[in-house]
C-alpha cells in the first residue's frame, strides 16, 4: 500500500526505453499510412486523394487573409512540433543521456555529418547541371521511425549501443535537415519578422529565467515566433528546433526536496472541516506539484507529445505526401538513379568513413561492444530516409519531378531496409561460429 498501482505503463518509465517503443510502434503507424497513400494514388480515385490535400484552410480578418493548402498546414505547422520533439530528445541526450559524454556524442555527430555530406556529393555529381540539381538536401536525411522499427525487429540480436547511436544519429541528421531547409529552402529573407522572431526568443529565455513555469504562456510565445519566422521567408518548422533546444533539461525539485515535502502529508487530516483552504490541503497542493516538478520540461514535454507526434503527426504526414504514380517510365530517370545512389551508397561510405576518421583522429571513441559490422548494417538502414527526404523534396523540386524523386526515395529506403536487416541478422551468427 506505500506504492502506487502497478500498470502496464510503469515498465515504459526509461525515456530512452519509452522514445524506442514509441519509434518502433509509430514505425508500423507510418508504413500502414504510406502504403495506404500510394494505393490511393494509383487507384480511380487518384484525382479526389490529391485535391483533398490542396484544400484552402486558413483564417480572414478584413481585408487579411492567410490561408494554406492542408497539406502545407501539416508540412509547416504539425511537422514544427515533430522538430520540437527531436530537439527535446537530443537536448535530453546532450544533458542527461550517452550524448552527455563529448567522445561518444562525437561519434554519432560526427557519423551523421558523414551521412549528410557524402550523399549530397554524390547527388551533385550525378545531378551537375540537370533539372534536379538543387534538390541535393533530400538525400541527406535519415527516417528516425523506420529506422528504429527495423531495429526493433532485431529484438536481442544487436545491443543497446547500436540504437543508442542508430537514435543519436537520426536525432542529429534530422536537426541537419531542417537546418538545410532553413538555409537552402527558403525564400527571400526579410529582416523586421526575423527580428520579431528573436525577441520572442528573448521573451522566452526571460520567463524561464524568472521562473515561469506554465506551459501555455510558453506555447502562445512560439506560436508568436512561429508567424513571425515563416513571415521572414524562412521555413517555420526551425522553430521547433530552437524552442526545443530552449526548453530545461534540469528538473526544479530535487528527490530530497520532494520526500521532505512529502513527509509533511498527513494521510488523514485531523481537522473536521470539509472544504477550504487548510494546512493539510495546503501541503498536498505542494506535494502535488513538487512531484510534478521532479521531471524536467523536456521530460514532462517529451512524454506529453510524442505519441502524438509517433502516432498522428508522421502518419499523417505520410498519408499526404507518399503518393505519388508509379509508373514504369520514371525508373529510367537520372534523377531517380541520382536519389537511390545518395542514400544506398552515400549513406554507408559517409556514415563508416567519417566514424573511422574520427576514430582514428581520437575525436571519439567507440563502444567495444560496437563492432565495426554493427556500425556497416546500422549505416545501411541509415539509408532509410523517408519521411524527411519526402519532407525536403516537396520543397525541392516542381511538379515535373516531384514523383521521379519520390521514387527514388521508395526504392532506396526498401533496398536499405532490407539490405541492412539482413546484414545485422547474419552478423550475430556469424559472431558465434567458430
Amino acid at each position: 500500500m506505500s506504492r502506487l498501482p502497478k500498470e502496464f505503463a510503469d515498465r515504459l518509465a526509461n525515456p530512452f526505453v519509452r522514445f524506442l517503443r514509441i519509434e518502433s510502434a509509430g514505425g508500423a503507424m507510418l508504413l500502414f499510412f504510406t502504403v495506404a497513400a500510394l494505393i490511393l494514388s494509383n487507384s480511380p480515385w487518384a484525382g479526389s486523394f490529391e485535391h483533398a490535400w490542396e484544400t484552402q484552410v486558413g483564417l480572414q480578418v478584413g481585408s487579411i487573409e492567410f490561408a494554406r493548402s492542408l497539406r502545407e498546414w501539416i508540412n509547416d505547422g504539425l511537422m514544427t512540433l515533430f522538430f520540437f520533439v527531436v530537439a527535446l530528445e537530443l537536448k535530453r541526450e546532450l544533458v542527461l543521456g550517452e550524448l552527455s559524454k563529448p567522445r561518444m556524442a562525437a561519434l554519432s555527430i560526427v557519423a551523421a555529418l558523414g551521412g549528410m555530406i557524402v550523399p549530397a556529393a554524390i547527388y551533385l555529381a550525378l545531378q551537375s547541371g540537370q533539372p534536379g540539381q538543387h534538390g541535393w538536401g533530400t538525400v541527406m536525411a535519415t527516417d528516425t521511425a523506420f529506422v528504429i522499427g527495423c531495429l526493433a525487429l532485431l529484438g536481442s540480436r544487436i545491443p543497446q549501443s547500436l540504437r543508442v547511436f542508430m537514435l543519436s544519429l537520426a536525432i542529429v541528421d534530422d536537426i541537419g535537415a531542417i537546418l538545410v531547409v532553413a538555409i537552402g529552402y527558403s525564400s527571400d529573407i526579410a529582416w523586421w519578422p526575423l527580428v520579431m522572431a528573436a525577441l520572442g526568443l528573448l521573451v522566452i529565455r526571460a520567463i524561464t529565467l524568472l521562473g515561469f513555469r506554465s506551459f501555455p504562456l510558453y506555447f502562445l510565445v512560439g506560436v508568436c515566433i512561429w508567424f513571425a519566422v515563416d513571415a521572414s521567408g524562412i521555413h517555420a518548422t526551425i522553430t521547433g528546433v530552437m524552442l526545443g533546444l530552449m526548453t530545461p533539461a534540469r528538473r526544479w525539485v530535487s528527490d530530497q526536496r520532494l520526500y521532505a515535502i512529502l513527509g509533511q502529508v498527513i494521510a488523514h487530516p485531523a481537522s473536521s472541516e470539509g472544504s477550504g483552504v487548510t494546512k493539510d490541503r495546503q501541503t498536498l497542493q505542494m506535494a502535488e506539484i513538487a512531484a510534478r516538478e521532479t521531471l524536467s520540461p523536456v521530460e514532462r514535454l517529451e512524454i506529453a507529445l510524442h505519441p502524438w507526434v509517433g502516432f498522428v503527426i508522421m502518419p499523417l504526414f505520410a498519408f499526404a505526401n507518399a503518393g505519388m504514380s508509379l509508373t514504369l517510365s520514371e525508373l529510367e530517370s537520372l534523377l531517380t538513379v541520382a536519389v537511390f545512389l545518395g542514400f544506398v551508397l552515400g549513406k554507408p561510405i559517409g556514415i563508416l568513413f567519417f566514424c573511422w576518421l574520427a576514430i582514428r583522429l581520437h575525436i571519439a571513441t567507440r563502444p567495444p561492444e560496437l563492432s565495426w559490422r554493427l556500425l556497416a548494417g546500422g549505416s545501411l538502414l541509415a539509408g532509410i530516409g523517408f519521411t524527411m527526404a519526402l519532407f525536403i523534396a516537396n520543397m525541392a523540386f516542381d511538379n515535373s519531378l516531384i514523383d521521379s524523386a519520390k521514387l527514388g526515395i521508395f526504392f532506396a529506403s526498401v533496398f536499405s531496409a532490407v539490405a541492412g536487416l539482413a546484414l545485422l541478422m547474419w552478423i550475430p551468427e556469424r559472431v558465434k561460429t567458430p
